[in-house]
């Protein structure tokens, strides 16, 4: 998924494809990389005409500026487009300058914003530079310099800041009248230059007024963002190619697990970086600066890594000159080392979250969906005038604990009144149920289950009166759920279980199972499997509690000796229950991807802490705050893009499978970043009970789980691979 969402954006992101396919052909961008081997010699490349043609410079100016009226985000869906190619010129450094004008006030916008929208004029932008000013009046006479300007030795406009008299003003100014010296690039495909000012006057309408530094660094954090997804995303496609033909050891490259892993790594953190770009033009205010920040973080360093595993992928070619893969090297190093380090930017993060600056993803509805949410209203209000079980039951009945189910277990709701009922469940501060393993029990009993089995038993699921939990881990067994042994034998009325369960949650207060066991051992693998409903009070059921590492008795073993199913309670057909499992599966990988997990290690309980702390954070611990306060961002980002996606009518792609991954792992890098604040006092017994020190000790202790329950990190790396890469999938045994 590109950071562009929406159908136009998509139409938008395949025209710039297709034209740029055409137009920015590899010997073109290769015949730069000669130019530009000469400092001084770059020009504008020989498709800027057709480039300014397409409207592609001006699509974020307002058209009274002769742009085409839309936004930063368009914006950079072009950019990120191009990028993939490795596209020369000075695209990005114009339409950087561009934004960076028209966040401004005064004649400078008419002046020149058409120029810049048109392709008649090129900009640049100095993000470091020790310029100062005096004033004459209105005007300013600036002096000082600039090094390392992103397009300045081609640009005809010069976007600077200046201190003048404690503070700070920005300037744009005729690249005329400074003296531009280019600079060998390591960017192979633009370049750079200093550029030095000495009594340069600049007349009141060049000073951009109510332009600020922070804004401008917000602006750049999204071009240059876009610009660093678009190298990341030409990483990991072309290193996924390779590795599905490249042969070694008798097998694709991509076959191997470590390959696999290495190139769904760097999926995820292209999409980490296309969420928190695509969210930084959304954001305003103080938000604005909180998620500009977290972009500059996230797409640069996203860029960096990708770059550096595709080398590695690609092996010996990838570290060749005639190999593409150093040019998208060589750009993502330089786009991070004009944006400024990850390191100060991580400060910014952590600073501001410190400060009690978060972003609230909110999503904005159509006007249209107004009278089906105040439908939505009027029923819970009547709801939530009842108490205790009757509100659960009257909330399940109603269909709004799992309102996409079909009626009458949920609402067949679209996306849309999901979201609604989100909200509005909310809003009314009513609690739903606690289902805990039931939530995955009921989607695949409305599916399969037989009228019986869902009139008997959907009613007390979805109020949370029935507690359920899952026969399916096995001691040899665990995610490779197919090389189940436990055996179901065919007997008069029913059948027989007999074997072994274990890592079943709550089973020791579990009324009911749902379990997997081999019916027909003469099929492969997969087949042969039958999905049955086990009473947890029947004969033969043994439950023996798993102490865990924190001391506490969540999971069991469960033994199965003769244990007797009747016929009705299989669901589904019998030796198809791989199926029903697999939905089952799907299901409980979405529910434990979701916030923390139920161990309260999430951003905010630790932002607590630290104000608890009585002490400033040293700068590595601002650093690992900033980590977690990131890695939450993108998430809550990657959620709401799924859930747009979903209420666009379209699959989410990516965005979904990343989540997921990132989800399981977060509440371990929060609690791990907690303890690490407590200093000596980490030495507190892992007990809730013991304040911040043993609450977070526990966390840390638990949150180890998270990662292996419902799919481990491993196979949920596999499933990235295999299924939104197209990566060869592991052979069989033996094969």
């Amino acid at each position: 998924m590109a950071i562009g969402l929406s159908e136009e954006h998509e139409a938008l992101r395949e025209s710039v494809t297709g034209w740029a396919e055409r137009a920015v052909p590899a010997d073109l961008v290769r015949s730069t990389v000669g130019v530009l081997a000469d400092p001084g010699t770059e020009e504008r490349p020989a498709f800027w005409p057709a480039l300014a043609g397409q409207g592609l410079l001006g699509l974020h100016v307002p058209e009274e500026f002769g742009g085409s009226g839309y936004g930063l985000l368009e914006a950079a869906v072009a950019i990120e487009a191009l990028s993939e190619r490795v596209a020369p010129g000075p695209m990005v450094p114009t339409v950087l300058a561009s934004a960076a004008i028209l966040a401004s006030e005064g004649k400078a916008q008419a002046e020149l914003l058409p120029g810049l929208a048109d392709g008649s004029l090129t900009g640049a932008v100095a993000l470091d530079a020790e310029i100062t000013g005096v004033r004459d009046g209105d005007a300013l006479t600036i002096s000082g310099a600039a090094g390392f300007v992103l397009g300045a030795a081609v640009a005809d406009v010069l976007v600077l800041p200046v201190a003048v008299d404690g503070g700070e003003e920005w300037v744009a100014i005729d690249a005329a009248q400074a003296t531009v010296t280019a600079v060998k690039s390591l960017d192979l495909t633009r370049g750079v230059a200093k550029v030095e000012l000495d009594g340069v006057r600049v007349p009141a309408e060049r000073v951009l007024t109510g332009l600020t530094g922070a804004e401008v660094r917000n602006v750049a954090a999204i071009v240059l963002g876009a610009d660093a997804a678009g190298v990341a995303a030409w990483c990991v496609s072309a290193a996924a190619d390779y590795a599905k033909v490249r042969v070694q050891f008798g097998r694709p490259i991509g076959q191997f697990q470590g390959i696999k892993h290495k190139i769904s790594r760097m999926l995820v953190a292209l999409e980490q970086a296309r969420a928190t770009v695509w969210d930084a033009t959304r954001a305003e205010g103080a938000e604005r600066d909180y998620a500009a920040a977290i972009a500059a973080v996230m797409a640069p360093d996203a860029a960096v890594q990708c770059a550096k595993d595709a080398i590695q992928t690609f092996g010996g070619i990838g570290y060749t000159f005639e190999h593409d893969a150093h040019l998208y090297y060589r750009r993502a190093l330089t786009l991070r080392a004009l944006l400024g380090s990850s390191s100060e930017w991580s400060d910014r993060v952590a600073a501001l979250a410190l400060q009690g600056v978060s972003r609230e993803m909110e999503i904005d509805l159509p006007e249209e969906s107004e009278p089906l949410r105040e439908s939505i209203r009027a029923e819970l209000a009547e709801i939530a005038g009842l108490e205790g079980v009757e509100q659960k039951r009257a909330l399940a009945k109603a269909g709004f604990v799992m309102p996409h189910l079909p009626k009458p277990w949920g609402r067949a709701a679209s996306p849309l009144e999901q979201v609604l009922i989100h909200q509005e469940v909310r809003a009314a501060k009513i609690k739903p149920p606690q289902m805990i393993i039931g939530a995955w029990v009921v989607p695949s009993l409305v599916t399969y289950g037989t009228p019986e089995q869902q009139e008997r038993f959907l009613p007390p699921t979805l109020s949370g009166e029935l507690i359920w939990c899952q026969l399916f881990s096995e001691p040899e067994a665990g995610s490779d759920l197919a090389s189940l042994q436990m055996k179901a034998e065919k007997v008069e009325g029913g059948w027989r279980l007999n074997g072994q369960k274990i890592w079943t949650s709550v089973a020791h207060v579990a009324e009911w199972a749902i379990c997997i066991a081999r019916s027909d051992t003469s099929k492969p693998k997969h087949d042969g499997i039958t999905y049955f409903l086990v009473h947890m009070k029947a004969p033969g059921v043994t439950v023996r509690p798993l102490t865990e590492m924190t001391g506490e008795n969540l999971f069991n073993e469960v033994f199965l000796d003769d244990v007797f199913v009747p016929d009705e309670m299989v669901v589904g057909e019998v030796n198809e229950g791989w199926r029903v499992a697999r939905n089952t599966l799907s299901n409980e990988r979405v529910s434990l991807s979701s916030g923390s997990g139920g161990t309260g290690a999430s951003v905010p309980d630790l932002l607590g802490l630290a104000g608890r702390l009585g002490r400033e954070l040293t700068a590595a611990e601002r650093q690992d705050l900033a980590r977690v306060a990131c890695e939450a961002h993108s998430i809550n980002a990657l959620s709401l893009r799924v859930t747009l996606k979903q209420l666009a009518g379209s699959e989410p792609g990516a965005d979904a499978s990343v989540r997921k991954l990132l989800s399981t792992a977060h509440a371990q890098h929060v609690s791990e970043v907690a303890v690490s604040l407590l200093g000596t006092a980490a030495v507190t017994a892992a007990d809730w009970k013991l304040g911040d020190a043993g609450y977070w000790n526990r966390a840390v202790l638990a949150t180890r789980a998270m990662t292996i329950y419902g799919g481990t990190t491993e196979v949920q790396l596999n499933i990235i691979a295999e299924r939104m890469l197209g990566l060869p999938r592991d052979p069989e045994p033996g094969k």
